[in-house]
């Protein structure tokens, strides 16, 4: 059913609000680019968060974005990937007209970091606008949605992002030569720990992505061969799981990161962050996402949380989260 946004008296007292999870790729990244498989998990305890209030008639779409240090408005920035969301999100939901409400946008989670950022935002924006109109979306429309804007803003995503975070569940990935790509639900038997170390190293994940297939063309009998063996510590990763065999995650986790110092994409501040938690008590660790900067994960049990926490700190680690998996 159609509905036009100005006929709605009750924008004006509007309030809305929905958040959307951080991803983490908990083993497989880079690797996963050649065919073999990947395994992401959303970050409960780290979110995005969309309100959205009734604002003054005729001011239109207006978006704050605090931790962004941006404001804009729909009509003179239509172009901004979240106003086009915004615009095909109102479309989904058969509203018609331009309604009088400011979003705001703010988030826990590290942008530029391989967690999610902006699809999460994108999710939070969804959930909230059809909350705000009184209407359901499933996970699998919102995840639509989400996959499409990330088209439109990152060119041809692998659909891990968006999957993991609309449906917060998860995944088992693994890219095929045509899509659609393998994506499935991961069901675990045993919740974790992650405590999650921000190098502050900003690195675009096109760059070391893109040194890794230099080099792979270059010799690619050996850097074959690496990825087959990254696939075979995820295909034990899973049956870990699955199993709630934590005591296998930690050096699982581990022979991960080995590999991927092997492959080049590891660096002196997320090595340096890795051996600090282990030190310290963790019982894995290894880089998440692109590498040569960005983020780490450890994994470790609630008694050696704090002072793991403490050495990443100590480290040069500029912000530690922590997140429990599979509860």
């Amino acid at each position: 059913m159609k509905v036009n946004a100005g006929d709605l008296s009750v924008l004006g007292s509007m309030k809305s609000h929905a958040s959307a999870p951080g991803k983490i790729i908990l083993c497989g990244e880079h690797a996963v680019v050649y065919g073999r498989p990947a395994i992401a998990l959303p970050l409960t305890g780290i979110r995005a968060h969309a309100h959205i209030t009734g604002s003054a008639p005729g001011s239109g779409i207006r978006f704050n974005a605090p931790d962004l240090g941006r404001r804009w408005l729909l009509s003179t920035t239509p172009g901004d990937p979240l106003s086009e969301l915004t615009l095909t999100t109102l479309q989904q939901l058969g509203i018609t007209g331009m309604p009088d409400v400011e979003i705001t946008i703010t988030s826990d989670i590290p942008i530029a970091s391989g967690m999610g950022s902006g699809a999460a935002i994108a999710t939070a924006i969804v959930r909230a606008l059809a909350d705000a109109f009184g209407r359901n979306l499933s996970a699998e429309e919102v995840s639509s949605l989400v996959y499409e804007s990330e088209r439109r803003y990152h060119g041809t995503p692998s659909g891990i992002d968006n999957t993991v975070i609309a449906y917060e569940r998860a995944i088992w990935f693994q890219r095929r030569s045509e899509p659609p790509h393998l994506i499935e639900p991961l069901p675990m038997t045993a919740a974790f720990t992650l405590l999650i170390g921000d190098t502050g190293v900003r690195s675009a994940t096109r760059l070391p992505v893109g040194e890794v297939r230099r080099r792979w063309q270059e010799d690619p009998a050996r850097y074959e061969t690496l990825f087959d063996m990254v696939a075979d510590v995820v295909h034990q990763v899973r049956q870990a799981l699955q199993e709630g065999d934590l005591m296998a995650l930690g050096p699982l986790l581990n022979r991960n990161q080995d590999l991927l110092e092997q492959i080049g994409v590891s660096s002196p501040h997320l090595e340096r962050l890795i051996a600090a938690a282990r030190a310290a008590g963790a019982s894995g660790a290894k880089l998440s996402g692109g590498g040569w900067g960005g983020v780490m994960i450890a994994l470790v049990e609630l008694d050696v949380a704090m002072q793991v926490r403490k050495a990443l700190l100590e480290s040069g680690a500029t912000r530690v989260l922590e997140t429990t998996i599979g509860e």
